[in-house]
């Protein structure tokens, strides 16, 4: 099955790269957090993967967002599927990468299994746990991907690939080499990072010769610079300073949501964890702290993704019956009392803060005890994956971006009892994703519609807050409308000059 067919069902698509122009350009883009890495593998961590995916590193596969081309090529120029659990990819020649190596099947074969490695702790990796990945060249611009269970959507998960150099060392790098049209050229911590654009870059050449990104905590302060011209664009703002004609709003494709580990009391007990998501009021966030259009979510993807599931209702805030809840499992020795950890990002999103901090005042007046601790990006991960914190109770806020459609992204390191991310260890519903990754047509559907209302009716896994809207502010002397998957990428080539 070629490409061109694997995917005229596909639910969300890429645009192709801009057309070339002569002059050359600078751009300046505001972001909300600094990264702590410019690692290809981590790039699907937004506050990465806006400087990096796309940009500096390339993948085989990109997923149409701004038209209807479904999954299109990029650095494989084909695919087919020779049997139920191989696929083949012919990658495209005469591409290099920034330091001048040639890109051929090794480099692919290298980025997958440095990613994969246990000797560094890659994001792209959860992606793909849960099934058993073989990657073998063919020949120098051929390469197959074995796969155990069948993956029929290989095409679509290897859109998540950034592909190195087959000599990169498998250990974090601050100087990362890629087949993109960028190249890092500065990267002064604390203050900005700069991209220039390549002259042997294998494709058309973008507008934007440099990208100068800085790092502006305040939503506010970062609208500002936009308003007053020192900065080109602000990917995200808050709805509150959204109020010019350079905003504009997008279907971000982000859910927040709260985890919630549930191998630790008091929140092991399912009256805690029900009693936590009516003591909520999500409906009084909406237009006031988040923007008008947040809706309140039922699954941890948005309504768009593959077996969404309709009939799933949400909860609504009821504070009598959560302390009902919490005084029934009280007597029945449960330790309500315990003090449990909210643990937040600091400008994860506009509005960040302020949202953590009425929860924890909702929460506590329903009965619960919860400190709040806001933290910065590396300090989150410490208790948003395994292994997790055990001496106390912890609720780690947070939000998971799913542009691309398919649940698969999503349910194994999210919800698996061997998920990275996962604070639920249930066989009913590892067996629901296990099948469901492995099936295709109606069957898929189905399984991953009766897992979302599995994990929301009876599990109550967690405590699903709300399905994102996305600001952003743009100068009047760029062109760029942002999309679904502005949140976790910002293509530098989709930038245009007036």
């Amino acid at each position: 099955m070629k490409h061109s067919m694997l995917w005229a069902c596909a639910l969300l698509a890429t645009t192709a790269l801009s057309p070339a122009y002569a002059q050359d350009s600078a751009v300046t883009i505001v972001l909300g957090e600094e990264p702590d890495l410019v690692e290809p593998c981590m790039a699907t961590r937004s506050n990465i993967g806006r400087i990096v995916l796309g940009n500096i590193s390339e993948t085989l596969t990109e997923l149409d967002v701004r038209g209807d081309e479904g999954l299109k090529p990029r650095l494989a120029e084909s695919w087919e599927l020779v049997n139920d659990n191989t696929w083949r990819f012919k990658l495209r020649e005469g591409v290099t990468f920034s330091d001048g190596s040639t890109f051929d099947a090794a480099d692919v074969k290298h980025s997958f299994d440095r990613a994969k490695s246990d000797q560094i702790t890659c994001e792209i990796s959860r992606y793909y746990e849960g099934i058993e990945i073989t990657p073998s060249v063919v020949d120098e611009h051929t390469i197959d991907f074995t796969t155990e269970p069948a993956q029929p959507i290989l095409p679509l998960l290897l859109s998540l690939l950034t592909i190195v150099p087959s000599e990169t060392a498998i250990e974090f790098t601050r100087e990362p080499v890629g087949t993109g049209p960028y190249v890092m050229s500065n990267w002064a911590p604390g203050q900005s990072i700069t991209l220039e654009r390549r002259d042997d870059y294998w494709g058309e050449a973008p507008a934007v010769s440099t990208a100068n990104y800085v790092f502006r905590a305040d939503p506010s302060v970062r609208a500002a610079m936009v308003q007053a011209g020192e900065a080109d664009i602000a990917p995200s703002i808050s709805a509150i300073d959204a109020t010019t004609d350079m905003d504009a709003s997008y279907p971000n494709s982000e859910t927040t949501y709260l985890r919630i580990d549930h191998s630790v009391a008091p929140l092991d007990d399912k009256r805690v964890r029900e009693a936590l998501n009516i003591g909520i009021d999500r409906e009084a966030f909406v237009g006031t702290i988040l923007a008008d259009g947040t809706q309140v979510a039922t699954a941890l993807n948005v309504p768009t993704t593959l077996g969404w599931n309709a009939d799933t209702e949400a909860r609504p805030y009821d504070p009598e019956r959560a302390k009902a809840l919490l005084e029934e499992a009280k007597a029945d020795g449960v330790p309500v009392d315990t003090e449990i950890l909210l643990v937040g990002r600091t400008g994860n999103f506009p509005g960040a803060t302020e949202t953590y901090e009425a929860i924890q005042s909702m929460l506590s007046e329903v009965g619960f005890n919860i400190r709040l601790q806001m933290v910065e990006v590396a300090e989150h991960e410490q208790y948003y994956s395994k292994p997790y914190v055990q001496d106390q109770p912890v609720l780690v806020g947070a939000q998971h971006d799913n542009s691309r459609g398919d649940p698969v992204f999503s349910m194994y390191f999210k919800y698996h009892s061997e998920g990275r991310q996962s604070g639920i260890a249930d066989p009913k519903a590892d067996d629901l994703i296990t099948r469901a990754t492995a099936a295709t047509g109606d069957e898929r559907v189905a399984l991953w519609s009766e897992l979302f209302g599995y994990l929301h009716d009876d599990v109550i896994a967690d405590a699903l807050l709300f399905h994102m809207v996305g600001h952003a502010r743009v100068s009047n002397d760029v062109e760029f409308t942002p999309t679904i998957a502005t949140n976790s990428q910002l293509q530098l080539s989709e930038i245009g000059l007036k």
